[in-house]
């Protein structure tokens, strides 16, 4: 299977597996499911974009691929606060429930992206 279908189905597993355990196992209207949605959709996004960013500069040469994978994550980091804070000043979210997923998400997520680093790395190992 190749690299970033294998990254995308692995996503979207998780994806339905969390929605799934936030759907069935929290007791109906303890979390507002408004925030949650904006604090997964900004996870999400942030982790897809992080993948094909590594992706990208995969078999560049060494220079070129710390450029767009460090700088990328400063800029990815950068724009998820510039939107939380943008979340949070504008009231847009319920705020205990939007940071309390927010952080969750983004601890669950970045696990899968690193997990999918290993695996592009481990396969091109395998091929050499």
């Amino acid at each position: 299977m190749k690299p970033l279908f294998d990254f995308l189905l692995k996503l979207c597993i998780l994806s339905v597996i969390l929605w799934g355990v936030i759907a069935y196992g929290l007791a109906p209207g303890s979390v507002d499911l408004r925030s949650v949605f904006i604090a997964w959709v900004m996870i999400v996004t942030n982790t897809l974009a992080g993948y094909l960013l590594f992706e990208y500069a995969f078999d560049r040469e060494s220079q070129v691929f710390t450029k767009v994978v460090f700088g990328g994550l400063v800029v990815r980091l950068l724009v998820l606060m510039v939107l939380v804070a943008l979340v949070i000043l504008r009231d847009l979210a319920v705020i205990n429930d939007f940071v309390l997923s927010f952080f969750a998400f983004y601890c669950i997520y970045v696990i899968v992206e690193i997990l999918g680093y290993q695996r592009k790395n481990k396969q091109k190992k395998n091929a050499a």
